[in-house]
């Protein structure tokens, strides 16, 4: 049986192993593959990975030896679920790999803003501390967690992880989700969307991209957030409007930005965050820890063993199957 990854590097870059799915017949790996590969790397494969390289409609009926599709991520955006279901192609993702460690990056994105570690160790290196005249010095002003809000847009896996984190450092959590949670954990309440935008000290963005979500945080919202209130996305980049951030920033109507996606990934050049004030821009690598990255591999695996399984065939039941 032939398997094939077509976009193996960003989860493997080589200090993972793939025999986990490599035991299951013939793989070949390519560490990425342009729209016109496609069709020559996949056109004998049973079994084909992809974690963004896209397989839409045309692609499908192009591979008739086909029989599953493993999404290498949790979005399954970039295989085309109907026209797979029609061919009769199992699609499978892999969700809440690593929840923990994008709940990490988000407090890295705070820190930086909150701490100015960054800041101040280039002052340090480029000699200000050898020319104090005191023990220490402060840049910018150093802020404390505790007591301040943090409000989550979504409530998750990762929403949790973060609330979790505010809580240890002793902060209050807000969270705005589309239905009304009562049930919430003692430090944790549930609010409407604009009165939390207007209360949080710290805004972070843990939802769906959706029609209904794209660019949810624009002019307007940014304008109802404190002029201390620090923004953080982990989530999609299509959730802000980026010019507007950027003014926003600029302005003074929000304090800083962290975020770890951008609308266009890999961004252009011109886009405006690149040249924002105040902000931290980590390439969308919250996911990708040695430990989430080992996670994914390993859920990948079991998901293609539960497909090839004789039970599994049986019954037409199969782990996290999408389609």
């Amino acid at each position: 049986m032939k398997l094939v990854v077509l976009d193996a590097y960003t989860l493997n870059p080589g200090d993972l192993s793939w025999q986990g799915i490599a035991q299951f017949g013939d793989l070949t790996c390519y560490d990425r593959t342009e729209p016109e590969q496609v069709l020559s790397r996949a056109k004998d494969a049973e079994i084909l990975f992809t974690n963004k390289t896209i397989i839409d409609k045309n692609t499908l009926t192009l591979l008739p030896k086909l029989r599953y599709i493993g999404v290498l991520a949790t979005g399954t955006n970039v295989v085309d679920l109907h026209a797979a279901t029609n061919q009769g192609v199992v699609v499978t993702n892999v969700p809440a790999y690593g929840p923990d460690a994008v709940a990490q990056m988000v407090f890295a994105h705070i820190l930086h803003h909150t701490q100015r570690i960054a800041l101040h160790h280039e002052a340090v290196v480029d000699g200000v501390w050898s020319d104090c005249d005191d023990f220490c010095f402060i840049l910018s002003p150093l802020q404390s967690l505790k007591d301040k809000t943090i409000g989550l847009m979504g409530y998750g896996a990762i929403g949790q992880r973060v609330a979790n984190i505010a809580l240890a450092f002793g902060m209050k959590v807000m969270v705005n989700t589309r239905s009304l949670l009562t049930d919430l954990p003692a430090g944790i309440e549930w609010s409407e969307l604009e009165p939390l935008i207007s209360t949080v000290d710290i805004l972070s963005l843990h939802c769906p991209l959706t029609e209904t979500t794209d660019k949810i945080i624009d002019s307007r919202a940014l304008k109802q957030m404190r002029t201390s209130a620090i923004l953080i996305n982990t989530a999609r980049g299509g959730l802000i409007d980026e010019a507007a951030l950027k003014q926003a920033l600029a302005d003074g109507e929000i304090a800083a930005a962290g975020v770890d996606v951008l609308s266009t990934e890999p961004p252009e050049k011109t886009n405006p965050l690149l040249s924002a004030k105040n902000i931290s821009i980590s390439p969308h690598n919250s996911w990708a820890t040695l430990e989430a990255r080992r996670n994914l591999l390993n859920i990948a695996s079991r998901n293609l063993e539960c497909f090839l399984s004789e039970a599994s065939k049986a019954d037409g039941k199969f782990d996290n199957q999408v389609n």
